[in-house]
């Protein structure tokens, strides 16, 4: 049962999921700070309002941290526009080829966009995907690699898609993951990160105490990592947690 619950006195919208558990969790989502608990089904909605008034402070805090995080302007793929990858700032050069479209990375500092004359925004920001989609599975296959050995989880297929509401998700009945392609804007250490979180819900579905001591064992650093992920440069995307 998923449902919306207000706190008019301190002006709150939750958005309220009902489970089969135990405690109630929640979360601040980017980039707006939108709230959500997960309950046990048969908690009081008094009961939710109370708990999360108790997080006030918590929540006040994340929600301004993710209102200051920085945000680009919609890519027009122009001349030395901004662009990342591996959680490095590059600028774009436009080269016009009647050869293959590709990009290329130039001197560490300028990302090449090898395009035909006449081609479109819709056209060049296809072929900056297919590029980052092509280096973020080489990435991401040596972390497989080691992570799934060294957490000793089964894991049958991966993915990367385009996500406008997680980093990363995990279907613990097929064994799979998926990536955000997103991810191949960030820091290689982030998306170390979220593919070792999402392994580890192959072994605990729920974001409990015992996930928690899993992370802790396997990726001692992950807090920082996940605030770094945080702190960096988001799509102009508004996303929809």
């Amino acid at each position: 049962m998923n449902y919306q619950l207000t706190i008019n006195n301190y002006q709150l919208t939750i958005d309220v999921v009902r489970k089969d558990i135990k405690n109630m969790h929640l979360a601040v989502y980017p980039p707006t700070g939108r709230l959500r608990i997960a309950v046990p089904e048969r908690v009081t909605d008094d009961a939710i309002r109370l708990f999360v008034v108790s997080k006030l402070g918590w929540i006040k805090r994340n929600q301004r941290n993710f209102l200051l995080q920085e945000r680009q302007t919609e890519r027009q793929f122009i001349e030395r526009e901004s662009h990342y990858f591996q959680g490095k700032r590059y600028l774009l050069n436009i080269v016009e080829t009647d050869k293959k479209q590709q990009v290329v990375i130039k001197n560490k500092t300028y990302l090449q966009l090898e395009v035909k004359s006449n081609a479109t925004l819709e056209t060049k920001a296809r072929i900056m995907n297919d590029w980052y989609r092509t280096e973020l599975k080489k990435t991401v296959q040596p972390f497989i690699d080691k992570w799934v050995t060294q957490i000793g989880v089964q894991l049958n297929d991966w993915q990367i898609k385009q996500m406008k509401t997680k980093w990363g998700t995990c279907n613990i009945e097929d064994k799979r993951i998926w990536i955000n392609l997103e991810l191949a804007k960030k820091s290689v250490n982030c998306l170390e990160y979220i593919i070792v979180h999402e392994l580890i819900h192959l072994i605990e579905r729920h974001h409990n105490d015992r996930f928690l001591a899993l992370m802790n064992y396997h990726l001692p650093n992950w807090k920082q990592l996940k605030k770094e992920l945080n702190n960096q440069p988001v799509s102009h995307s508004e996303w929809t947690y």
